[in-house]
């Protein structure tokens, strides 16, 4: 197989022709430092090499681009990567150099990420939880920063209160509201005893 050209695209994407017809695009960069060039032959071993480096190389450039505009988790990272039209391969090779680099750490975006998730959207354990879980925490880090984080009793109920009172100020009152209430604050990852401490307490004022 002969490059007989090899032309410009977007994205930083170069058109490789073989034997006078259309065949893959590339990463220029990586183009760029294969050393090829149009009338060189290439065997398939050196093509796939090629198509390769490029990915990875496109993989870390988006990895980059991505941990530019907020904090992620590896998983997560892989996650967005592969779904840009990346392979998996490429997607995980990617994440591993990152965090090779230190800049990703799961414990330190777990706590990160749990401390926001208690104190300013207010949620319980078992919400905190799942959006650790659904962000590709490991349950050993889970574990972790639920121990150091996680609110005693009297401040989960005091946060119970507070929703109650600012959403739904008629729920002691009224049964629809305070069945509106009850699905709301579950989705909140509180417990039905937590929930009811609250709602069996005398009226707000």
């Amino acid at each position: 197989m002969i490059i007989t050209d090899v032309q410009p695209r977007r994205h930083r994407l170069s058109q490789l022709y073989i034997d006078g017809e259309a065949a893959v695009k590339v990463d220029t960069e990586t183009w760029l430092r294969s050393g090829l060039m149009p009338g060189v032959e290439i065997d398939d071993e050196r093509l796939h090499r090629l198509l390769q480096d490029s990915a990875a190389h496109r993989a870390h450039e988006k990895a980059l681009y991505l941990l530019e505009h907020r904090a992620h988790s590896k998983k997560e990272l892989e996650r967005k990567i592969a779904r840009a039209e990346f392979d998996v391969d490429a997607a995980k090779a990617a994440a591993d150099r990152m965090e090779e680099l230190g800049l990703i750490d799961d414990e330190q975006y777990a706590r990160r990420l749990t401390q926001e998730l208690f104190t300013r959207k207010k949620f319980g354990v078992r919400r905190v939880k799942q959006e650790l879980r659904e962000k590709g925490i490991a349950d050993e880090i889970i574990a972790l920063v639920l121990e150091e984080f996680s609110p005693e009793e009297e401040e989960t109920v005091e946060k119970i209160r507070e929703l109650i009172e600012r959403k739904y100020p008629m729920a002691q009152e009224d049964e629809k509201v305070r069945r509106r209430a009850v699905a709301a604050l579950q989705r909140y990852g509180y417990s039905m005893d937590d929930i009811f401490t609250v709602l069996r307490e005398e009226p707000f004022d």
